[in-house]
């Protein structure tokens, strides 16, 4: 048994069903307090970890929910897409166990984000000259967290259609593709705070399925190696003349003949087999 199968027997029972409707509930009633005249501006409640140590913990929780800062048409159609890839990982994976990545992903954003203000606040010093300064207060997005649900949902529905722009059906192991190729950017190109949290969201997905991957490269490496074999063995026998040189890859209809009076394994061409000069075991070949 898994060590998180043995955890699901102990705590299984405290997970919290439908947890996806709980996250867009929450993005939605910020994104609309967002909108009101006198209502909550979304810096107050995106993690920064140099204000979390300040006192504003609340920040710990509320990046969670924090919405996308796109147009109002796109966030529906941003929550649609959420909670389809949510909800179809709980009924895949189990309540207990979509609870788990979720966790995980958002521990590892809350220490990617403190290390990544760490390293961006050292830049800062040595630039600034500031020794003072150890921590940079610069926000950290949960984008990186929710598309590490994405690329879960396209690792396990690879051939799931989406249509891009409402017209281009696209499958989404290709869209995932994009993804990858976006972090490996992103850890060249990227500030440190980006690149912590693109580490976070690695390390969550290899944490869920890195040995079926592994897994996957074996498999792969064994199939290899039967069809490498499979095809020297089904292979046709290679027959070359040692008088001329005359092959069954130059002439494949060429019938060979082998030397019942020569010593060893001789083949010759319907020219030479009955004119050469008989091959004696102490006398090799030319």
């Amino acid at each position: 048994m898994s060590r998180i199968s043995r955890l699901e027997r102990r705590f299984g029972r405290f997970a919290v069903r439908n947890l996806t409707l709980v996250i867009i509930t929450g993005q939605a009633v910020l994104y609309l307090a967002n909108m009101l005249p006198q209502g909550v501006a979304l810096d107050r409640v995106m993690l920064d970890p140099a204000l979390v140590m300040q006192g504003q913990v609340w920040r710990l929780l509320t990046f969670m929910f924090t919405p996308p800062a796109i147009e109002w048409i796109w966030v529906i159609f941003y929550f649609m897409l959420l909670y389809h890839f949510g909800t179809s990982l709980e009924q895949h994976w189990g309540a207990f166990r979509y609870n788990m990545y979720v966790l995980t992903g958002y521990l590892a954003s809350i220490v990617a984000a403190f290390a990544g203000s760490a390293l961006l606040g050292r830049q800062l010093a040595d630039v600034l000259g500031d020794e003072a300064m150890k921590l940079a207060s610069i926000p950290a997005s949960n984008e990186f967290f929710y598309m590490s649900l994405f690329l879960a949902f396209a690792r396990i529905y690879p051939d799931f259609i989406i249509n891009l722009f409402f017209v281009l059906p696209i499958r989404i192991k290709w869209l995932a593709a994009l993804a990858w190729i976006g972090y490996a950017y992103a850890l060249f190109r990227g500030d440190w705070m980006v690149r912590m949290l693109v580490l976070a969201t690695v390390a969550n997905y290899l944490l869920f399925f890195g040995p079926e991957h592994v897994r996957q490269w074996r498999h792969g490496q064994r199939r290899r190696s039967f069809q490498s074999q499979a095809r020297r063995a089904t292979a046709p026998a290679r027959h070359q003349c040692v008088v001329c040189g005359l092959s069954s890859e130059d002439s494949p209809r060429t019938l060979f003949r082998y030397c019942s009076k020569c010593a060893g394994q001789q083949c010759y061409c319907p020219e030479h087999i009955h004119n050469h000069e008989h091959i004696s075991a102490e006398e090799p070949a030319a």
